[in-house]
């Protein structure tokens, strides 16, 4: 029973004393791009994002901030007289707010609520026999998301950070006439969805 108050109490100590301090600056960010190319069903997916992100430390273990940038998302299938291809393309705008508790002098896990919005537009473009029909539509996309991760300090100006799955709901809407909205809904911890990033902080 000591032993447990003892380890209890230490434990206490190290999350009280190592702390992100109240002022701290970091940048971070998302640079991506993806190319599958499946040979069976002769089609082709790119995706491309870039998304810059600062954060600021508005409390102990507490920083807001914002992430804004560029994602797109082309699919293109071939067939025997032509092709089907849909790009979409879209200004993102992306604030947030993190928590963090401390595991250890260089090791935390945080909570990240996010609320992405993406502002763009979407054509599909379809050819048979050497003629072409494309259509471009505007859209808009709001949602939530809700990101567990872990981050450790290198040293006091740069980290690994990994999350591991989202918790989220978007509705996106079309600028067409008569369109519903188009809701996805994404829960889960999936290990097959982690990702990993550096990030750089401006130490006090």
């Amino acid at each position: 029973m000591k032993k447990l108050l003892l380890t209890a109490a230490v434990v206490a100590f190290g999350l009280s004393n190592a702390q992100i301090a109240k002022g701290t600056t970091y940048l971070s960010g998302t640079v991506g791009y993806s190319s599958v190319e499946d040979n069976n069903e002769d089609t082709k997916v790119d995706n491309f994002a870039v998304v810059p992100t600062v954060g600021y430390f508005v409390a102990p273990n507490l920083a807001v901030g914002l992430g804004v940038g560029y994602a797109s998302t082309s699919k293109k299938e071939n067939f025997n007289n032509g092709y089907d291809k849909n790009t979409t393309a879209a200004f993102v705008v992306e604030p947030f707010a993190r928590k963090y508790w401390t595991l250890g002098d260089k090791l935390y896990i945080f909570g990240q609520l996010s609320v992405p919005m993406h502002f763009g537009n979407e054509k599909s473009e379809e050819n048979v026999n050497n003629t072409t029909v494309s259509q471009k539509v505007n859209y808009n996309s709001f949602g939530v998301s809700v990101k567990p991760g872990l981050d450790y300090f290198l040293n006091k100006n740069w980290t690994i950070e990994a999350t591991i799955g989202e918790f989220g709901y978007s509705t996106s809407k079309y600028d067409i006439d008569g369109a519903k909205n188009v809701n996805n809904f994404n829960f889960g911890l999936n290990l097959a969805n982690v990702g990993v990033g550096v990030k750089y902080v401006f130490a006090k």
